[in-house]
C-alpha cells in the first residue's frame, strides 16, 4: 500500500488506553511500516502453496519480540498489566497491511496456540511457551474437521484419542488447519470416550501427514490444509489441561481469538477507509472531487462511526478480560462488529474508487492497489473462529437465558 494519511490518527483518540498499550501500538506500527508494508502487496496477492509460507516474516516477528507481548515475564513475556489489550492492538497494526498475516502468524500462533499453552499444566507451559515467545517454533491449532467446525460436540467429532501405555494414540482427520504445512507442533482436540481431550503433538511424529494448502478466495498468507492422524502416539505429559476437559480449553482460546478477529476486521476497515477517502479527495468528476458529493460524505461519515464503535468494542472486550478473566458476550460482539464492518467498508471503498478499487495491478503504470485483496480477505472474518450467526446466538443467550435459547 502506498503511503497515505492514517485517518485514525486524526479521528480516533487513544485517551482511555494505558501507556503500555500506546507503547505497543507505537512499536508494532513501526515494525509493520518497516517490515510488513514493503511486502504486503506481494504476500496478499500470491495464491497459496507450500513454498509461500512467510518464514522470513515469522522469524522477524520473533526477533522483534512481538510474541512477548501477550505473556507473563516468567515465560519470557513482557508481563503487561493488560496483555489482551496489547494483543488486539498488535493484530490491528499488523492487519492494517496484511490481515491474513495477522491472522496466521499472530492470532493463530500467539492466541490460539500460545494461550492454550498458557493455560496448560506446568510441564507444557514451562517447556514450550518460552520457546513460542522467542519465536523458536510454529504451532497449529486443530479443532475443525470435515464434518465438525461450528459444532465441536463429542458426538460430532471423528478424530479419536485412545488411551495406550504411557500416553494416547490419535487417529482421524482435521481440516482448515492454519500453519499446518509449516508447523512444528499441533494442538489437537480429540474425542476420548464420551468427552474430549486436547493433546499437543510433534508434527514429525510417525503417522502425521499434511495435505497441500487449500486454494481459497482470499487470506492467502493464512495457509490451511488437512492434517491426517494414523495411530499417532502422544505422551501422557502432553495432555493440555486434564483428560476429558479439552473442549473447555479449546473454547477458552477461541473466545480470545474472536476479539482478535474483531481487531483484524477493524484494521481492514481502517485500511480501506484510508485509501479510498484519500483517493476520492483527489479524484475529480464533473469538475469537483468525488468527496464533494454528499452521498459519499454521508457514507464515509457512517463508516467513521462504525470504525470508532468497533474499535472501542474490541478494546472494551480485551480490557474486561484482562480485569475479570471473562468477556464472552463482549468478545462475540467485537467479532461480529469488526468482521462485518470490514466487508461493508471494503465494498463501499471499491465502489467509491471505481476501477481503481477493483484493479489489483494497473499494467500500464505498474501501480498496485490494495482494495481488491482487502475485500477478498474480509469475508472470512464473518465465518471463521465461530460464524457470526453463532456469535449472535451467544449474545442472545445472555439476553434471554439458556433455558430459552438452548
Amino acid at each position: 500500500m502506498t503511503s497515505i494519511p492514517r485517518r485514525a490518527d486524526k479521528l480516533f483518540k487513544d485517551i482511555w488506553l494505558p501507556e503500555e498499550t500506546l507503547r505497543v501500538r507505537k512499536d508494532v506500527r513501526q515494525f509493520a511500516d518497516d517490515v510488513v508494508r514493503p511486502v504486503a502487496q506481494k504476500i496478499n496477492t500470491t495464491p497459496e502453496s507450500r513454498d509461500s509460507f512467510p518464514h522470513a516474516l515469522f522469524k522477524a516477528m520473533g526477533s522483534a519480540g512481538i510474541y512477548r507481548i501477550p505473556f507473563a515475564q516468567d515465560v519470557g513475556g513482557l508481563g503487561l498489566e493488560f496483555p489482551t489489550l496489547g494483543t488486539v492492538t498488535v493484530l490491528e497494526e499488523l492487519g492494517y497491511y496484511s490481515p491474513s498475516l495477522a491472522s496466521a502468524l499472530f492470532d493463530g500462533q500467539a492466541i490460539l496456540v500460545g494461550q492454550t499453552l498458557n493455560r496448560a499444566g506446568d510441564f507444557l507451559r514451562k517447556t514450550y511457551l518460552p520457546r513460542l515467545v522467542r519465536g523458536e517454533f510454529l504451532g497449529s491449532f486443530a479443532t475443525s474437521e470435515p464434518e465438525a467446525s461450528t459444532d465441536l460436540s463429542p458426538a460430532n467429532m471423528q478424530t479419536v484419542a485412545t488411551k495406550v501405555d504411557g500416553g494416547w494414540e490419535i487417529s482421524g482427520k482435521k481440516r482448515w488447519i492454519t500453519n499446518s504445512v509449516a508447523a512444528d507442533y499441533i494442538a489437537v482436540l480429540c474425542r476420548s470416550g464420551e468427552r474430549q481431550t486436547f493433546l499437543f503433538a510433534d508434527m514429525l511424529s510417525p503417522g502425521i501427514s499434511v495435505g497441500d494448502p487449500d486454494r481459497k478466495m482470499g487470506n492467502y498468507v493464512q495457509l490451511t490444509a488437512d492434517v491426517n492422524f494414523d495411530k499417532v502416539f502422544v505422551r501422557d505429559d502432553h495432555v493440555i489441561g486434564t483428560e476429558g476437559a479439552g473442549l473447555r480449553a479449546a473454547l477458552g482460546a477461541l473466545m480470545l481469538g474472536r476479539m482478535g478477529i474483531g481487531a483484524i476486521g477493524v484494521a481492514m476497515a481502517q485500511a480501506a477507509f484510508d485509501f479510498s477517502s484519500h483517493y476520492i479527495t483527489q479524484r475529480k468528476v464533473f469538475g469537483k472531487p468525488i468527496a464533494g458529493f454528499q452521498h459519499w460524505q454521508f457514507r464515509f461519515a457512517d463508516h467513521a462511526l462504525g470504525i470508532e464503535n468497533a474499535r472501542n468494542l474490541v478494546h472494551k472486550a480485551a480490557m474486561l478480560y484482562d480485569k475479570t478473566g471473562n468477556a464472552e458476550t463482549e468478545a462475540a460482539m467485537a467479532k461480529v462488529a469488526g468482521s462485518e464492518l470490514a466487508v461493508d467498508v471494503a465494498r463501499d471503498a471499491i465502489q467509491a474508487c471505481g476501477a481503481y478499487g477493483f484493479v489489483q495491478t494497473l499494467s500500464g503504470s505498474g501501480e498496485h492497489f490494495p482494495l481488491e485483496s482487502i475485500y477478498r480477505d474480509a469475508k472470512i472474518g464473518e465465518i471463521y473462529e465461530g460464524a457470526n450467526e453463532v456469535q449472535r446466538w451467544v449474545v442472545a443467550r445472555n439476553i434471554f437465558g439458556r433455558d430459552v435459547t438452548g
